[in-house]
């Protein structure tokens, strides 16, 4: 399936992406779910899939689902949706999140208005421009004599071991901010930087970048408060809880596993 994003369009309907927190409405009228068909009014044109176009609107607060539909968290949906319409739903997640907290000005606080032929809210009063922003984040997978760096975080209800990763901070390179959250989160030096792939992460609203690196020096020392405990794994010995398939930390930790000669899980 072929999917082209767009700002405007003069359908009247189209495959309707309808968002409520980090959830979407779906239809089962079969082996699998359906994004079901709505009006345009009020909705976001996303862009078109294989000519047919494709709007994303907010549920309201009191807003029950539309008939025949179910309320299912994006995350569930992955694997399950085809990858374009996931895709889709996480671009429909982070328009509706810039719609609805760009309403009004950060500058002046007056109502924004929405551009019909670009991507933008525009203040009423004073004209400042509100476009719809990523937060890059770098993640990465250290290693060091066949095994991988893997930490718990404190803060996480569910307790799996992942890659570790941080936003990049103001003037920074995605190395340098590779080499800086790697030591201040476990006291470890790294080198041979080298860029592995990209994933844009709708649930906080950030592109993650991810990356290998090589430990060079230091022992594991870490901040109780931000990670719980961090430690080096074998592929072969792995933590039993790691990070679902949907994600780039995923994808890092089952590389490692490969290039060392192992077998991915097939499973979460």
């Amino acid at each position: 399936m072929a999917f082209i994003a767009g700002v405007s369009s003069a359908a009247s309907e189209g495959k309707l992406f309808l968002v409520t927190e980090q959830s979407l409405c779906v239809i089962r009228t079969g082996e699998r779910p359906e994004v079901p068909m709505g009006p345009a009014s009020g909705a976001i044109y996303l862009g078109a899939q294989d000519g047919v176009a494709c709007f994303a609107r907010a549920l309201g607060p009191d807003e029950p689902a539309p008939p025949g539909t179910e309320v299912v968290p994006l995350r569930r949906l992955f694997a399950v949706l085809s990858d374009d319409e996931f895709g889709i739903a996480g671009r429909a997640l982070g328009l509706i999140a810039w719609d609805r907290d760009h309403g009004f000005c950060g500058r002046c606080g007056a109502r924004t208005e929405r551009s019909s032929v670009e991507r933008v809210r525009t203040c009423t009063a004073c004209g400042h421009d509100a476009y719809p922003r990523l937060s890059p984040a770098i993640i990465a997978l250290v290693e060091r004599d066949g095994r991988a760096l893997l930490a718990r975080n404190a803060r996480f209800p569910r307790p799996f071991f992942s890659t570790l990763a941080g936003f990049v901070e103001v003037g920074e390179s995605l190395e340098d901010a590779v080499a800086r959250e790697i030591e201040e989160e476990a006291a470890v030096r790294v080198g041979d930087i080298r860029y592995f792939g990209s994933q844009p992460w709708p649930f906080t609203g950030s592109l993650m970048i991810g990356f290998n690196a090589s430990w060079v020096g230091g022992e594991i020392s870490v901040d109780k408060a931000e990670i719980a405990e961090a430690a080096w794994f074998a592929p072969e010995d792995l933590p039993a809880n790691i990070p679902p398939r949907v994600s780039i930390a995923r994808q890092l930790i089952d590389d490692f596993v490969h290039r060392r000669g192992g077998t991915p899980r097939a499973q979460d």
